[in-house]
């Protein structure tokens, strides 16, 4: 494969004194998708821009092959006001010679494949998700060779990640992507790198998915500590050697003191570049003994003239993690904002323990004042923060989320979206909780960062319904899944899988019947009813009755707290609907058969 970015050497970077990275060297070729991780504040953004041409790095060179179109894709997509995603494609296009016929062809062929229905609508407008696919869409419109994207799965729905990995996996361009997407990772990039100054060159590349990588990677590590033990080993033995005093007359002599110093500083510098910090989050229960915690009875809430849900029951008690999935718009975050008390329903009531504390983590992050400095905003009281009925003096409080004592006094506005994550997770932990309500907790977030959060979530021993777009972690933590379509509908999943699989189903029913040929002619002669059918038909309504009862029985059973919160039992009863609900359908199909003869 031919090289895109034909030498990127040496790079460096640093913001004051802080050195984000140092001789990083990468190659981009056809063909290739690159995923790109590692922990906040590694520089991966920073490389990004680098690598776009966005920015300078402070040393080293960036070299791309002759004519090589370039693209890239921001974390934040922001659009000037008044703009329609008409204007937005056109302007970006505005510089490529084009007649009226080609520029319109192209800014329609370019919506169109981002799912664009409306070219018309105004950018201020659009859901988060939205804006993501038409900043995707305003790169695609420039036909790039190498397109680079930062946390491009950010604010998408399901649908629209499903989109953006057909994309991908079938672009003729090359791709370098910054993600902590595991599941992304692993259906779109044919090569993954992470920034680390764990490795000896900053940066650890290898062919393949996320799967491999994690493997290489392990592989990579566990070799580096097996080198590190036993040139620990060697430093001690040259040490006590040293400490004897030896002469140093010969020229042996000398040369073993020399190299007990090359090795000292070798096991030095390795010492430094292994030694890792990681988040601690752990949030705070209390000491309730509730075994309902918090009901949902016959809930229904509309919006903008939209019916969201409708008669939604639901408990949860103690051990219960609830996953919300859905489209954007279909009511996650509504139904989030109701179970706080933030939102009252249309119909139906949410009741609640009594003195029932809960936790709510908003995907805006408004609870954060960024214009507070780093240590108001950890919630600290003077120098100290009170977690678990325990003083904990703020610098510890901060390290414990990877700050350090000079960060303190800086502005919240200053930080990384990571770090003000991070934030709004060390102010959470102070307050506790039964219920934790978490809204996109994982965005912007470090793989390392995001492992820890699993951990406390599956270790939290009271309830928590989490939004997320990341599939990784709702397979993870969730004992059940409850999927909403927007349009009043809401049922219960065992996981995120038989969601998905719901969801092709029903698309593959809706394309059998739309897709099912009316052949004109001559109507066909009708069939009088035997007798065994006539006996059928008048007892058909009865059969529907009773499938019916038996449907709504198992979607009881399914609602109830001791199903809910055990994974294989809940799996056992969405099987039984899920034959129940073929066979009412199948009931009504045969029961509208029997009535065309009978007419």
């Amino acid at each position: 494969m031919a090289p895109l970015l034909e030498s990127c050497t040496a790079l460096s970077k640093s913001y004051g004194s802080r050195a984000l990275f140092e001789n990083i060297s990468l190659g981009i070729a056809e063909g290739e998708r690159l995923g790109l991780i590692g922990p906040n504040g590694a520089g991966k953004s920073t490389l990004l821009k680098i690598l776009a041409g966005q920015i300078e790095p402070d040393s080293g060179t960036v070299s791309m092959r002759r004519n090589t179109r370039v693209g890239y894709v921001p974390q934040e997509a922001e659009f000037p006001a008044g703009l329609t995603a008409n204007d937005v494609i056109a302007e970006a296009i505005g510089g490529e010679l084009l007649d009226e016929m080609e520029r319109s062809a192209r800014i329609n062929q370019t919506l169109g494949r981002a799912g664009f229905t409306d070219g018309n609508a105004r950018t201020e407008s659009l859901s988060g998700g939205w804006k993501r696919r038409l900043a995707i869409a305003r790169e695609l419109a420039l036909l790039p060779d190498l397109l680079f994207l930062d946390e491009p799965t950010n604010h998408l729905d399901f649908e629209g990640i499903l989109w953006l990995e057909k994309l991908l996996q079938g672009a003729a361009f090359a791709s370098v992507v910054v993600s902590h997407d595991r599941y992304f990772l692993d259906n779109v990039v044919n090569d993954m790198a992470e920034i680390d100054r764990v490795y000896p060159e900053g940066l650890f590349r290898v062919e393949g998915g996320y799967s491999q990588f994690l493997e290489k990677k392990e592989a990579f590590l566990l070799a580096q500590s097996t080198h590190q033990e036993a040139l620990a080993n060697r430093v001690r033995r040259e040490v006590e050697w040293l400490r004897r005093g030896p002469k140093a007359r010969t020229g042996k002599s000398k040369a073993r003191i020399d190299d007990a110093g090359r090795l000292i500083r070798e096991l030095s510098e390795l010492d430094q570049r292994t030694l890792k910090g990681v988040t601690q989050i752990d949030f705070t229960a209390t000491d309730r003994q509730s075994k309902r915690l918090l009901s949902l009875e016959k809930l229904s809430k509309d919006m903008g003239g939209r019916t969201l849900f409708r008669d939604l029951s639901l408990t949860l008690t103690p051990g219960t993690r609830l996953g919300l999935l859905g489209l954007n718009g279909t009511g996650k975050t509504t139904l989030l904002r109701l179970l706080s008390g933030e939102l009252e329903p249309d119909g139906g009531r949410v009741a609640r323990a009594q003195s029932l504390r809960i936790v709510y983590f908003d995907q805006a992050r408004e609870q954060l004042d960024r214009s507070q400095t780093l240590r108001n905003g950890l919630g600290a009281q003077g120098d100290l923060v009170i977690f678990q009925d325990r003083p904990i003096h703020v610098a510890g409080w901060a390290k414990r989320f990877l700050f350090d004592a000079g960060q303190l006094d800086r502005p919240i506005a200053s930080l990384s979206g990571g770090e003000q994550a991070r934030v709004l997770i060390a102010r959470l932990m102070l307050q506790p909780a039964d219920l934790l309500l978490l809204d996109e907790p994982t965005n912007d977030l470090d793989i390392p960062t995001l492992e820890v959060l699993e951990e406390s979530m599956l270790d939290f021993p009271g309830a928590l319904v989490l939004v997320t777009h990341d599939r990784y972690l709702l397979d993870r933590v969730s004992t059940a899944v409850l999927g909403l379509d927007g349009r009043g509908g809401a049922r219960l999943f065992a996981d995120y899988r038989q969601w998905e699989q719901a969801g092709q189903e029903r698309e593959t029913r809706k394309a059998v019947k739309r897709d099912t040929p009316v052949r004109p002619g001559a109507p066909a002669a009708k069939k009088k009813l035997s007798y065994l059918e006539t006996r059928e038909w008048e007892g058909m309504e009865q059969r529907i009755l009773e499938a019916e009862l038996e449907l709504e029985a198992i979607r009881a059973e399914m609602q109830a707290p001791e199903v809910v919160s055990d994974g294989p039992r809940l799996q056992l009863c969405f099987e039984r609907m899920t034959s129940a609900e073929a066979g009412v359908q199948a009931l009504y199909a045969r029961w509208a058969e029997l009535e065309s003869k009978n007419i």
